[in-house]
Parts: structure tokens; sequence; C-alpha cells
């Protein structure tokens, strides 16, 4: 009986905090934390979160780690703001941003795979260079004067009462999961984080899935800082470096939910709309925003040894 209860808090214990954390927000504060709206709104900022960290999953799903999201989501928004009030069509404004970052991306893969120089490193040194070339780029100054109103629109845009944000990052979310379940890349990106060994002896081409792995998870970070820009109507040069640390706690948490131990994009889900939920009713109850930092470091500690009794170290 006990085995079969412990079974089932490692395997839903995510979901069920989640459960609880919001039923206890809702007793604690009914009228502004349990409401439609601000269930929208959680939705709406939680966008950019959890498609950060779906990239992240990419990459923790072949065994390796990106320090530069948080610097690459920051370079994104900016170089769209910069050529958006540059002038430029919207189609150059988006798409630049993203083939930029899906180059880096990819280097950072070459240098990891080529060179077996260690992940946590080789991207490291690549959000310092980002956040170096944004400075300059901006003159560590914030980019807002004469931002397009076009440039705003998907950011600010509601359809009916969902805005725009919500449904981009479902369908995110969605392609990713069809993508990581559903088609051989997927299956290759698990296989090499699983026994990247027996991955090369079976034929799969290891160096390419992870640098492709990389440059995704660049690519998605820039588009976060991207869509940010858009919601803001400004960039900042550090605007995206917050989002590190609870990108990797989503996708951390995530390995606790659903499936033990192995990165997944609904768990990522669920563990970046955790991470959403307690900082919108922690700021309802105003409780210092440097709580919620402590908090998401709780968290991560939390999520990894969850992680490692799923696993069954003792």
């Amino acid at each position: 009986m006990q085995t079969d209860a412990f079974r089932i808090i490692r395997t839903y214990g995510t979901v069920i905090a989640a459960i609880l954390i919001i039923i206890g927000f809702s007793v604690l504060s009914p009228d502004s934390f349990a409401s439609i709206d601000n269930a929208i709104n959680i939705t709406r900022q939680i966008s950019f979160l959890v498609i950060i960290a779906i990239g992240a999953t990419l990459v923790m799903a072949v065994g390796e780690f990106d320090l530069s999201v948080g610097a690459m989501a920051s370079m994104g928004g900016v170089v769209a703001a910069k050529l958006a009030v540059a002038g430029y069509p919207m189609a150059v404004v988006f798409l630049v941003p993203l083939i930029a970052a899906l180059i880096i991306g990819y280097i950072n893969g070459w240098v990891v795979t080529r060179f077996r120089v260690l992940s946590f490193i080789t991207t490291l040194a690549m959000g310092t260079i980002l956040g170096g070339f944004t400075f300059w780029l901006t003159g560590g100054a914030t980019v807002f004067e004469n931002i397009p109103d076009a440039f705003r629109y998907i950011g600010q845009t509601e359809w009916g009462s969902i805005p725009l944000l919500s449904i981009i990052m479902i369908l995110i979310a969605l392609l990713f999961w069809y993508i990581m379940t559903h088609t051989p890349f997927g299956r290759k990106l698990y296989a090499i984080g699983g026994n990247e060994s027996a991955s090369q002896i079976a034929g799969v081409n290891v160096k390419w899935n992870k640098n492709a792995a990389f440059a995704l998870c660049s690519m998605l970070a820039a588009l976060t800082g991207v869509l940010m820009a858009s919601r803001l109507g400004s960039a900042h040069p550090t605007g995206g470096n917050g989002l590190f640390l609870p990108s990797y706690a989503a996708a951390f948490l995530g390995m606790t939910a659903f499936k033990e131990g192995v990165p997944n994009i609904w768990g990522t889900f669920v563990g970046a709309a955790i991470i959403g939920i307690l900082a919108n009713g922690l700021t309802i109850l105003e409780v210092p925003s440097f709580m919620q930092d402590v908090i998401t470091g709780i968290i991560v500690i939390a999520a990894v040894i969850l992680q490692r009794l799923g696993r069954g170290v003792r």
C-alpha cells in the first residue's frame, strides 16, 4: 500500500502540487485569484516561460544544458525592436532574430560535439558574448522610441477574450510535443539522452541531432525575446535574463511529471504553469518579489531531488 502511494506521489506529485497550489490561492484570495480573467491573464504571463522552457527541454533531452537562453532572449528582443524602429517589414523583423539564433545555437552544438567541450562552459561563454553584443547594440539603453503598432500586434492582441500570446504558446507546445513523441527526430533525441554510445552504434547521427537540439533551443529563446518585446512595446538589453533560472526550474519540474526523470513537453508546461501560478498568487498576496526568487530556487532543488528519487537514487 505504501509502495503504491509512493509511486502515485512520485509519478503525479507535480500535478497534485499544482492543484493544491491553485486551491490554496483560491482560498486565500477568492475574488482576485479565483477568476476567469485572472486565469486568462496567467496563461499570457506564462507564455514566455513555456516557450523558452520548451527549448531548454529539447537540449536536456540529449543530456546537455544551454546556459545562454536568457542572453539569447534578450538579444532576440533587442534585434527585433531595432529592426522594427528602422522600418523593416514585419516578416524581416520577426525572422532575422530567429535565423540568427538558429545559427548561433548550431554553433553551440558544434563546439560541444566537435571539440567535446562541456555544454555548461560553451553556452556560458556564448551567453557572455551575446550579452556584450546586445549591450553594444543598445548602448545599455532600453529600445522603446518609435516602436510601430504592427510590432506590438502579436504581443498585445486578443482574439475574443483570449490573448494571442496564449494561443501561440499552446500551438508551440503541441508542435514540439508531436515532434518529440511522434517523429524519428524526437525519438532520436531521447535515445541520445538515454545512451549516447548505444545510439551511435545503432546508426543515429549523434552530432547532427545534438546540434539541431541546440539550434532549436536558441531559436525558441530568441522567439521568446521577440514576443516579450512585442508585448511590452520595448526591449531591454537584459530583458530576457530573468527567464534563465525559471526555464530550467520548469523543465526539472517537468521531469517529475508524467515521465519519471525524462524531459518532456507537457511536463515542462505544467512546471511553467506552477511557477507562473505561484508568481501570480504571491503578487496578489503582496509577497515581496525577492521571495519569488527564493521560492523558484527551492523548487529547482526539490525538483532535482525528486527526479533523482524517481530514478531510484538513495
